[in-house]
């Protein structure tokens, strides 16, 4: 354990850093604007960070896109959040191409439209060879969920009156190989983590900014890395 705090310690900026994009429909509240545009520019914000995250070379990025509890909104949000991952998703390509990264997905899809569930797996397959940065989409993710799923994926398999343990339920949650989060980010002023991935998120560092998402760009996300690396992380253990 001492060996990996002291590699952690040495690192500048995280492995690996989810984000909870809060704010995009109160950003279009302000603004006399329909809360799908704040959605819509969320996406922009989106895509600065993802560049910047790149630029700074970190691996991993988890967006928070749609919780299991987001289908308590309004149906035409709803519906127009769906539409906003099915239509636009495949066409930035290009973007996410230039920037080397790779799309993953984290969550269940049984609940997607076929429409969102083609788009996501046309974007996987076509950045599967990108590799500087891998961005990790959860949709219709729950920690809860997460886990629950995970547990019961293992009962398929259990053998005998064989007892679950912490490693079998980190071998089967989603994306098992990417590592646990480092560090979250929530924009908008709320500081919660609202059910996002509970259980790799046990020691991650939490940050919490007033500004709301559709305003986030480059230098903000570098600020909140670079506060990161100010911190002493020790996993229960002492300085």
């Amino acid at each position: 354990m001492e060996n990996i705090v002291s590699e952690k310690r040495s690192l500048l900026y995280p492995d690996h850093v989810g984000l909870i994009m809060d704010g995009n429909g109160r950003w279009a509240t302000l603004r006399s604007l329909e809360r799908k545009e704040g959605h819509y520019e969320g996406i922009k914000a989106a895509k600065r960070v993802t560049r910047e995250a790149a630029s700074l070379g970190i691996p991993y990025l988890t967006f928070y896109v749609f919780s299991t509890e987001n289908w308590s909104r309004p149906q035409k949000e709803v519906d127009y959040l769906m539409d906003l991952l099915a239509n636009n998703l495949f066409s930035e390509i290009d973007f996410l191409k230039k920037v080397g990264a790779k799309v993953l997905v984290r969550g269940d899809y049984s609940k997607l439209n076929n429409g969102v569930r083609h788009a996501l797996k046309a974007t996987i397959q076509a950045t599967a060879s990108h590799t500087k940065i891998t961005v990790v989409l959860a949709i219709n993710h729950g920690g809860h969920d997460e886990i629950v799923r995970s547990v019961n994926q293992w009962l398929k398999g259990r053998q005998g009156d064989e007892l679950i343990n912490e490693e079998a339920i980190r071998n089967h949650i989603d994306l098992p190989f990417i590592p646990p989060v480092d560090l979250i980010v929530r924009s908008g002023g709320e500081k919660r983590l609202s059910n996002f991935m509970l259980w790799d998120a046990a020691y991650a560092e939490l940050a919490f900014y007033d500004t709301l998402w559709p305003d986030w760009d480059g230098k903000l996300f570098k600020e909140a890395c670079e506060e990161y690396g100010q911190r002493t992380r020790q996993w229960g253990g002492v300085k």
